[in-house]
């Protein structure tokens, strides 16, 4: 069960991402790029969309697996 500022926080990071058209390696952003509310914290939570294949991640940048969509 995701509490709710999780929910908030994964529909945070994939709209940003969205924004930026960040879809695949050439287009991957950092958190700080894309402008992601205190980019460093929930690397946890983070790792976890990284493992559910929603993100993916390349170096430290990161991008929408729209294979996903």
């Amino acid at each position: 069960m995701l509490i709710p500022v999780l929910l908030m926080r994964k529909r945070h990071i994939i709209d940003k991402l969205i924004k930026m058209n960040a879809v695949s390696e050439e287009s991957a952003v950092t958190f700080k790029e894309a402008g992601i509310i205190n980019p460093n914290g929930f690397k946890r939570f983070t790792l976890r969309l990284v493992e559910q294949d929603i993100l993916r991640q390349f170096g430290d940048k990161y991008y929408l697996n729209t294979a996903n969509s």
